[in-house]
């Protein structure tokens, strides 16, 4: 056998080490082919599939897997609300918020909703509105217990005005009271349930009863019929005589209405107006009318004796004692002026309910008493 190697061997090793380096070429180009592809998305291994962000609230790590937040709300019976307005906010940051209405089972959800405390706040109409609190954690879906609203409890506000107020506002009703416009009336109330006076109030109402300017023409005219039928002849005739009847008709009219409506009401504690009756049977209104004259409502509301008004007609006929003629003074004198001031408050009483209210064009339209 020849000691040369056979020509076989020699082609296969040419072949193998050919081969060899083929191989050894190619892993840089694999390598750079593999460093150029595009990285796969996290999760999906395929280029470009990119998961949409979580709705972060501030303060939670970007990285933080977002959770859900659901629940329902009832009412005490157990009925879902649907409508009710859900708004969740973060503990630390109450300005970011979501609002969501709850779904006709009373469900309602929010999703997407990046890990962390938060509020929820209720609310529907006709319900009194409610909060909870709790800490969602990452990928968690985090059930609120059911949420139970209570009928919302109705607020009634009264407001208290004291009675001297009230009785302030009465009155500046009361002083626009003019028959045909022009008499003043001040001495009537048209409100069954009117606010009792304050003592300085009575006091007022009488000063501007006796300063109205009418007031000083009724009583020249009251002097001026006693002059013309000789009343009082001692005073004489002339203006002397005149100014005489004047000063004592004033001089009446001022003490009867101090006295009877402003001293002894505020000592007795009565009211000295004339409340207008209205209601009821044309008997029932004469009746009550003519009874005023010797009744009166204290400022407890409660009707009683007019005793404010009988003694001040009597203390009014005694001091005229002081200035009436010689020859008219006495005890006849004071009960003579006494009962004729009763009688006449009775027959005013009934013009009061039957004819002023039609001849009182101020009065306002609310007013029983307006026609």
């Amino acid at each position: 056998m020849s000691g040369n190697v056979p020509s076989c061997i020699h082609v296969s090793a040419s072949v193998a080490w050919l081969g060899l380096c083929v191989l050894l070429c190619a892993i840089p180009s694999v390598a750079q082919s593999q460093s150029q592809q595009p990285p796969a998305s996290p999760g999906t291994g395929a280029p470009g599939s990119e998961k949409p962000p979580a709705q972060q609230l501030p303060g939670t790590s970007p990285a933080a897997t977002p959770g859900t937040i659901t629940g329902t709300v009832v009412d005490q019976t157990g009925t879902a609300i649907a409508g009710a307005s859900i708004t969740l906010t973060r503990a630390d940051d109450s300005s970011n918020r979501q609002t969501t209405l709850s779904g006709g089972y009373g469900q309602f959800s929010f999703a997407n909703i990046a890990p962390g405390k938060f509020h929820i706040t209720i609310a529907s109409e006709g319900f009194s509105p409610q909060t909870c609190s709790g800490v969602l954690n990452p990928g968690q879906l985090y059930i609120v217990p059911q949420i139970t609203l209570a009928v919302a409890t109705q607020v009634t506000e009264v407001h208290v005005v004291p009675r001297s107020v009230l009785a302030k506002k009465q009155i500046k009703v009361e002083e626009k009271q003019r028959v045909l416009g022009v008499v003043p009336n001040f001495y009537v109330s048209y409100v069954a349930d009117a606010a009792s006076l304050a003592p300085k109030q009575k006091f007022e109402l009488a000063w501007k009863t006796t300063v109205d300017p009418i007031t000083f023409g009724l009583t020249g005219a009251v002097a001026g019929v006693e002059q013309s039928q000789n009343e009082f002849s001692g005073y004489g005739q002339g203006a002397a005589g005149y100014g005489k009847r004047y000063g004592a008709a004033y001089a009446d009219a001022l003490t009867q209405t101090f006295i009877g409506g402003a001293i002894l009401p505020s000592l007795l504690k009565q009211d000295p107006r004339y409340f207008y009756k209205d209601g009821g049977s044309r008997r029932a209104r004469i009746l009550y009318a003519l009874a005023t004259s010797v009744i009166c409502k204290g400022d407890n509301g409660r009707w009683q004796a007019n005793y404010s008004g009988i003694f001040g007609d009597l203390a009014s006929g005694g001091i005229s004692n002081l200035y009436y003629p010689e020859n008219e003074r006495g005890a006849t004198l004071v009960f003579k002026n006494g009962l004729i001031e009763i009688g006449a408050t009775g027959v005013s009483n009934l013009i009061q309910e039957f004819l002023i209210p039609k001849l009182t064009p101020s009065l306002p339209k609310h007013h029983p008493g307006k026609s």
